[in-house]
């Protein structure tokens, strides 16, 4: 292949990236994408559920058989494409397209992908009635954790208390053996059929702990009834103790999110790179957020620059006095002014900027900067001595 194709085809593939996998900004055909996708998947989910009863799957059997054969061939040909375009990912940049397409399919949003699809290969196999086909169709169900930041936060919350939740369950076990065996103590002789024996009991002990309380088993003698008692306050207890543990968590999460992503790109500005967490956390407090979408000007070839650019996601183009280079995710650029010194944040000086894809921006103004250093005079002389250094 020649060089001219190689680029032209890499240029598809990042596009492609983009549309599918980025989403970044205002992009209008990533926007159609992403909701035609996801709406795509919660009919899927629908259909499955109304397949399942016989009168709707006698009369629109066909009905649904066309669609589960068109959801097939979207999901394969997404599917298809997310791997072709994994190379562009920025967490497999710095592997070859083969390794990086490797590592994409060996993750766990490509395998549930792949399981979703599978459905296709069997129906060419001729084993399209199989049962076991359905669970691998309600799996495209949570395909839709790739559209939704807050389902992958809250997955990283579980997984950050696993520890903490995992130590809830045994203590839900024991204390569920302990009211168990309680209640076929006090309880085996009056009602032999239900509560005879431990297993028995735990059933009641886990409905009860569980707050359900269906009413098949109950206690009929006064010290069943005290113990039941104790066992449904403690189920209040168990259950609320690892919602609140995931609540905590899922906060944290989404706080240390924004933290992190932005403290790492002020912290890299040299101007605020001797700052602590508390200093830096002051200047979060007054950046603001701004999308543009592609080929928008952020800054015009020959205006000054009063403003702080932070690229949050997204892309560049900066012009500088030896050429355009192309700032991504994490850099910054611009300029401000203290005591009338300019102080400039990227070197060389930037002259204009130019978004090359929909990108998110994080901008500390001149206005806000000046509020800023009046607000902290700690962080404004530090400011100072090293703009004059």
């Amino acid at each position: 292949m020649g060089t001219g194709a190689a680029s032209v085809l890499a240029g598809w593939r990042r596009r492609f990236h983009l549309w599918i996998d980025h989403g970044a900004g205002n992009d209008a055909v990533a926007a159609w994408i992403h909701r035609g996708l996801v709406l795509l998947i919660c009919a899927n989910v629908v259909a499955i559920v109304l397949e399942s009863i016989p009168d709707l799957a006698l009369r629109y059997g066909p009905s649904f058989k066309v669609f589960e054969a068109v959801s097939l061939v979207v999901f394969t040909l997404e599917y298809g494409v997310r791997l072709w375009s994994a190379p562009e990912h920025a967490r497999y940049r710095g592997l070859t397209p083969a390794r990086a397409r490797l590592a994409y399919a060996t993750s766990l949003p490509a395998v549930i992908d792949l399981l979703a699809t599978l459905p296709l290969a069997f129906a060419m196999l001729g084993l399209s009635d199989l049962r076991a086909l359905l669970l691998l169709r309600l799996l495209r169900f949570f395909k839709l954790g790739r559209y939704s930041p807050g389902m992958a936060s809250l997955a990283a919350a579980l997984h950050a208390e696993r520890k903490a939740l995992f130590a809830c369950f045994v203590v839900l076990m024991g204390v569920m053996l302990m009211a168990a065996s309680l209640m076929h103590l006090v309880e085996h002789e009056a009602q032999p059929d239900k509560l005879g024996t431990i297993p028995d009991a735990m059933w009641w002990a886990i409905i009860t702990l569980t707050t359900v309380g269906y009413g098949d088993v109950f206690p009929i003698t006064a010290a069943g009834k005290a113990v039941a008692a104790v066992t449904a306050v403690l189920g209040l207890v168990m259950l609320a103790l690892p919602v609140g543990i995931v609540a905590t968590a899922f906060a944290q999460e989404i706080h240390r999110r924004e933290f992190v992503v932005t403290w790492s790109m002020i912290a890299s500005v040299p101007l605020f790179g001797q700052l602590d967490a508390v200093e830096i956390a002051e200047v979060m407090q007054f950046l603001r957020a701004r999308t543009v979408k592609a080929g928008a000007v952020v800054a015009h070839a020959g205006d000054p620059l009063q403003a702080l650019y932070f690229v949050a996601s997204g892309e560049v183009e900066i012009a500088v006095a030896s050429g355009k280079a192309r700032l991504d995710e994490g850099h910054f650029f611009g300029a401000l002014t203290l005591d009338d010194v300019a102080i400039v944040s990227h070197s060389p000086c930037v002259t204009a900027a130019t978004a090359t894809e929909p990108t998110k921006l994080l901008v500390l103004d001149q206005i806000d900067f000046r509020a800023l250093t009046a607000r902290s005079p700690k962080l404004a002389a530090h400011i100072r001595a090293k703009a004059h250094r």
